[in-house]
């Protein structure tokens, strides 16, 4: 895939990636290292506290930007940089054998009023199961090379 640049984006696109499974061992060895609470790495405590075992949000936040990463639809010109989240919002637990897919959408796109060879590019990432059950809401923006630059 070429790379794209901002006139490439425009206001309304969606893109979807294919999904990917989720199982215990990698919920437990996550949270294990980074969020140690009991119902992200003791299946017997998780079932007292929320049913059974579920994954961290901020597992769950790792798994979508890596959908976003290696689905193939974003390939932006070097010197793409992240600008940060508007927003966060985790939706429904995540438990072992949900199969998530990232659903991307395309809010808004505008010119760098500082950098005139870039622009920022804002999207709403939408992390869905596979019962279409959103697990996790995003809108994140990106700063993105001009092709007239």
């Amino acid at each position: 895939m070429d790379y794209q640049y901002l006139e490439d984006f425009h206001p309304g696109q969606v893109f979807e990636s294919e999904p990917l499974t989720v199982n215990e061992a990698e919920i437990i060895a996550f949270a294990e290292k980074y969020d140690p609470q009991p119902m992200h790495i003791d299946p017997q405590a998780a079932q007292d506290i929320t049913g059974g075992l579920i994954a961290s949000g901020w597992h769950t936040a790792a798994l979508t930007m890596n959908r976003f990463i290696t689905a193939g639809f974003y390939n932006p010109a070097p010197g793409a940089l992240g600008l940060g989240c508007e927003s966060l919002k985790w939706r429904r637990p995540v438990r072992p054998g949900d199969a998530l897919r990232l659903r991307l959408e395309v809010l808004s796109v505008r010119p760098s009023a500082k950098r005139p060879g870039s622009g920022i590019v804002t999207n709403r990432f939408t992390t869905l199961n596979q019962n279409n059950d959103i697990v996790l809401e995003m809108i994140t923006s990106v700063i993105i090379a001009r092709r007239s630059a």
